[in-house]
């Protein structure tokens, strides 16, 4: 299988996917930052690393890893700061669902690069399902792209491991045992298997890439 090689430096930089969000003040603000920052980071060596895992060749895997952390880019959308604040109706909230998925492969799409178009097409289909009922085209099984499904699946654990401002973190085998349950209604069953198979060498991967971050900004702070 190819190697994943990890790049040393975690601080932001100009040429990095990070670099493209809004900047924010105070400290709750630069946690918050740094956080993103962290997430995003996990999030394209995951996906390489399980891309790898799936077989897929390492050019493709890497160009996967570079991809991923663009594709919720329309939370540092400014738009989206005028949509209404009054509470939505099922409908409305689907077709708003619906749209933010639109406005992220827009955003990001707008170019001939094997990188962006990749993006684009994670951004546009990451929130679909296998069993179809997911958004914005209801898509099912294999006619999801496979960048989006792998990346669905990192994801999502990623977030249920990861503390939230409203629960704590969840501890790591239960959150593949909550993963394992979505397989072959929520993600691809032979993605999640790969996940679960792998998760000791994904885990040890995520906690190192972590440990990097918090030097980094144990760095920055000093």
């Amino acid at each position: 299988m190819p190697s994943i090689l990890i790049p040393a430096p975690l601080a932001p930089t100009t040429s990095s996917p990070s670099a493209a969000l809004p900047p924010r003040r105070g400290a709750a603000g630069g946690r918050a930052h740094a956080q993103a920052r962290s997430q995003r980071v996990r999030l394209g060596h995951l996906s390489e690393l399980l891309a790898c895992r799936l077989g897929l060749d390492a050019e493709t895997a890497q160009l996967l890893r570079l991809a991923a952390p663009l594709f919720d880019v329309a939370e540092s959308d400014l738009t989206t700061a005028f949509e209404p604040w009054w509470p939505l109706t099922t409908g409305e909230e689907r077709r708003r669902r619906e749209a933010q998925s639109e406005r992220e492969a827009a955003l990001v799409g707008g170019s001939r690069l094997p990188l962006f178009a990749l993006a684009a097409e994670i951004a546009l289909h990451y929130r679909e399902r296998w069993d179809g009922n997911g958004y914005p085209q209801g898509l099912s099984g294999k006619a999801i792209p496979l960048s989006a499904r792998i990346v669905a699946v990192v994801d999502y654990f990623d977030a249920l491991t990861k503390r939230r401002r409203y629960r704590p973190a969840r501890a790591d085998d239960l959150g593949l045992a909550m993963l394992a349950e979505q397989a072959g209604t929520a993600f691809d069953p032979e993605i999640v298997s790969a996940f679960i198979n792998h998760a000791p060498e994904l885990i040890a991967l995520r906690d190192r890439l972590d440990d990097m971050g918090l030097a980094a900004a144990l760095d920055q702070d000093g």
